[in-house]
């Protein structure tokens, strides 16, 4: 599958997910074989007011490439600036997230908002195309509510204005997180447009993700909260996943995050993190307890180093 110009060498992709896929994560998931992956919504706003945290999410690495930069805000001009920006940085494309339905967000008419504000949508779409030379995609869902299924004639729209593919969030804002993913809109919004489609939505294995593909014509997948404590959902590799295989995943990212990030300042985050590692697994109860009573990061690297040897 290619993105404009940008070739991927699988179909399986990291979604972008608040508070989660910054670069050790990002990373991680491309070594176990992710085709790329994209960043944590970035606020237009705050790249163009050059606000330091904003700008520390923009870092990337050239191993992990190809890497996507997700902006979000519903102001044309201020999006084609943050996107002018964005494209000084070595990233392979911007992605435009019209399906966030966090409350804040749609309260300033940015996310899923813009699934109601089509006109508005095109017109950042058209700004954003017009100030990079990155392919632009958009993601977003399959309409506000059930009675409004907008997603096949916002795809059109999306293509029309320049986009160079789209994810599907096969939910509406009105389910939130919850609710039955509705596979039908994936396969209706392939059938609407010449450009990639990316399906996404509750994929929880890599089989999950080739099911989807098989059966709405999608050209690729997101995985998104699966990969979380599981990296691995993007190997090909089968085989069981025992507490020897999570603790040479966790003590990667570990690696990763204490490279690449300030960690002595992010210990709630990180132990948070490293628990997801645990979930499900015959006495991970009590490795959660070990790891929440660190009382560091180099404490913490030492417990997960001991439980591995």
């Amino acid at each position: 599958m290619r993105i404009g110009s940008v070739q991927l060498d699988s179909p399986f992709l990291l979604a972008p997910l608040a508070g989660y896929t910054d670069l050790p994560f990002r990373l991680l998931c491309r070594e176990y074989g992710a085709g790329g992956g994209l960043s944590e919504m970035i606020s237009c706003f705050g790249l163009t007011y050059q606000q330091d945290k904003t700008h520390a999410m923009l870092a990337s690495a050239p191993e992990e490439r190809p890497v996507g930069i997700q902006l979000f805000g519903a102001d044309p001009l201020v999006m084609g600036q943050a996107a002018a920006l964005v494209s000084r940085h070595p990233i392979d494309f911007i992605d435009l997230n019209m399906g966030c339905p966090v409350k804040k967000v749609i309260k300033r008419g940015a996310g899923c908002a813009l699934m109601r504000e089509p006109d508005l949508a095109r017109r950042i779409i058209r700004q954003v195309v017009a100030n990079t030379d990155k392919p632009v995609t958009v993601k977003f869902r399959s309409g506000w509510t059930h009675e409004t299924i907008t997603a096949p004639d916002f795809a059109r729209m999306a293509e029309d204005a320049g986009a160079q593919a789209l994810t599907i969030h096969a939910r509406t804002w009105s389910d939130g997180f919850g609710g039955q993913v509705d596979w039908e809109v994936i396969a209706r919004v392939k059938e609407a447009v010449r450009i990639p489609v990316i399906g996404n939505g509750d994929l929880k294995s890599r089989q999950d993700g080739l099911r989807m593909m098989a059966e709405t014509g999608c050209d690729a997948v997101m995985i998104g909260r699966a990969a979380l404590g599981a990296p691995w959902v993007f190997s090909p590799e089968e085989g069981p996943i025992g507490l020897s295989r999570r603790l040479a995943a966790l003590n990667r990212h570990l690696e990763l995050i204490g490279q690449l990030l300030p960690a002595e300042r992010m210990m709630g985050r990180i132990r948070s993190t490293a628990c997801r590692y645990f979930k499900g697994v015959a006495k991970g109860a009590a490795i959660r307890e070990q790891i929440f009573a660190a009382p560091d990061f180099v404490s913490l690297k030492e417990l997960t180093s001991r439980l591995a040897a």
